[in-house]
């Protein structure tokens, strides 16, 4: 079927429903050109990193071809724990509320030894935030929202079926080969962007490397559907030698349509396929559950993961985002975050070049940008991945120490790592940030992303980050300047006159007081911000954070 032709509602459906979806072959007629059709984007993977890009790309009024080689989506829940930071860049594509409302929202972690809990932690221990810390949503759903938000978007053309089998880089766009079930093709990308996941055949047919850790040991995913309502609740558990899986970890998240993820730590002697079998599956779910329990498998696999990234994003007018650039360990949700993440930074910096409106340095800004919060990833990644697996005698008597200790010593507590949760990175030596000159307290730096906070519109109310504009933002605490008018394509947002704070969080939260200006990027990062600026320091501020200073 035409993917264009498919109801509306077909994407609403059944997990099973929606994963038997089929987006059928469409014929291109850049196939019937003698010479190859040229694209301003072409973004290669119709997963949830190629889909929001492409989205965010066509909101800002820029055509996009997406290539995938299948025709389904994700089978299998695999990426589960969405965070706030992608709820938020989704509410600005227009998905993040479907998420929400079929996802399982949490903020509480609870981490046990054996069968004693050592303590709980809140990643959203404040009030007004509009979304939760997390939530959890197979991925399949995600992909299906995506796809029914992008197919709504004159702007972009995906093509399934089409796979990309070779890449030419130049030094002005990409020559690609693709594959389709009537034969090839070639066209021709102004930009390329590869979200080809961890394999990525781009890469390869680049013969570029990703590099760093392989960690030698296995994990089970059990999906199990429940006939009943557990007795969990809503939060993240997580065990260290528990008696129902002695010497090994065990991790349990809740889903939609009361399915419940369980991660079992196997060892490295594990044998794959034997592990996957549901007759070796259920007596250890069964354990867990108890013997009594009624669930049926939903969906197993069993993994070993690595911690790798590639030197360099950026290679000319090819672009790596996620998985394909940066590979992290499934514990801490760091995986689809980042990659969505890493969307949100490419597609304002692609479009203002596009636009003419930057050069291409503003692209190449992408790289240092994503590489440092990929570092940042790959660290809390891999400290969590030795501590959950220790490798030697030393390291297992230290972990166990500590998390004897985590009963009764918050210090101990914070040593004890179970995997440290997606959180945005701060890009605190980004090129395009102008450094205080005043005194600021707080975490929002230059190179944060802005907090949210609510406030009221006309007497309705609303969320700060939903106030921003699609470009740049002026954030004015009192009455703006008068020459903030004048900026070029800057969005003044007044709080106090266009907006109300009526709970002061936005003033706390960004230290603000009477005539504190900061400067927001489209990615909602800031940028610069100072106690009463003028407007040539905006304007050098602006300059430099679309690279026309750098």
């Amino acid at each position: 079927m035409n993917p264009r032709d498919i109801p509306p509602e077909a994407f609403h459906a059944s997990g099973a429903e929606v994963q038997a979806l089929d987006f059928g072959y469409v014929r291109s007629p850049d196939q019937d050109r003698t010479t190859p059709a040229q694209h301003p984007v072409v973004v290669i993977g119709a997963g949830p990193v190629g889909l929001s890009l492409a989205i965010d790309l066509a909101q800002r009024g820029q055509r996009v071809v997406v290539l995938d080689n299948d025709h389904k989506l994700s089978i299998g829940s695999r990426a589960i724990c969405f965070a706030k930071r992608t709820l938020e860049i989704w509410d600005r594509l227009g998905v993040g509320q479907r998420m929400v409302d079929k996802g399982v929202s949490w903020n509480l972690g609870k981490v046990f030894l054996k069968d004693e809990q050592l303590y709980e932690f809140n990643l959203l221990p404040e009030e007004g935030h509009e979304r939760p810390a997390f939530i959890n949503l197979q991925q399949y759903y995600a992909e299906a929202y995506l796809v029914e938000r992008a197919l709504q978007l004159p702007g972009i053309d995906i093509r399934w079926h089409n796979k990309v089998t070779a890449v030419q880089s130049r030094a002005d766009g990409a020559l690609l080969s693709i594959d389709t079930p009537e034969g090839a093709y070639q066209m021709d990308a102004q930009w390329l962007v590869a979200c080809d996941g961890a394999r990525s055949p781009t890469r390869q047919m680049l013969r570029l490397e990703s590099k760093g850790r392989i960690f030698q040991d296995r994990f089970l995913i059990a999906d199990v559907k429940l006939a009943d309502e557990a007795n969990f609740p809503t939060e993240r558990w997580f065990w260290f030698d528990p008696p129902f899986h002695p010497n090994q970890s065990v991790l349990l998240h809740r889903q939609p349509d009361n399915v419940w993820r369980i991660d079992f730590q196997l060892g490295w002697d594990a044998d794959p396929e034997e592990e996957k079998k549901p007759e070796n599956i259920i007596p250890r779910v069964q354990a867990l559950l108890g013997a009594d329990a009624q669930f049926e498998l939903d969906w197993a696999s069993v993994y070993t993961f690595a911690c790798l990234r590639m030197d360099q994003f950026v290679h000319g007018r090819v672009i790596f985002a996620g998985d394909s650039a940066h590979g992290v360990s499934p514990f801490g949700a760091r995986g689809a975050n980042s990659g969505v993440q890493d969307a949100e930074n490419l597609a304002w910096k692609l479009d203002w070049v596009l636009q003419g409106r930057a050069s291409p340095a503003l692209v190449a800004t992408y790289g240092p940008e994503r590489e440092y919060a990929a570092d940042e990833n790959l660290c809390n990644s891999t400290r969590a991945t030795d501590f959950i697996t220790p490798k030697s005698e030393v390291s297992r008597l230290f972990r166990d120490a500590v998390l004897h200790l985590a009963r009764e010593h918050a210090f101990a507590r914070r040593i004890v790592n179970s995997g440290r949760l997606s959180v945005p990175a701060t890009l605190h030596a980004s090129p395009l940030n102008t450094p205080d000159t005043d005194a600021f307290v707080g975490t929002q730096v230059p190179g944060a992303v802005l907090l949210d906070a609510p406030l009221t519109k006309q007497g309705q109310p609303t969320w700060l980050l939903r106030e921003l504009g699609p470009d740049f933002t002026l954030l004015v605490f009192g009455p703006a300047p008068v020459w903030a008018r004048d900026l070029p394509g800057v969005k003044v947002l007044q709080i106090g006159i266009d907006v109300i704070d009526h709970q002061a969080l936005a003033a706390q939260r960004l230290d603000a007081l009477p005539r504190t200006v900061y400067l927001v990027r489209p990615d909602q990062h800031v940028c610069a911000r100072w106690r009463t600026p003028t407007e040539a320091a905006v304007r050098d501020a602006l300059a430099r954070a679309t690279a026309a200073a750098v």
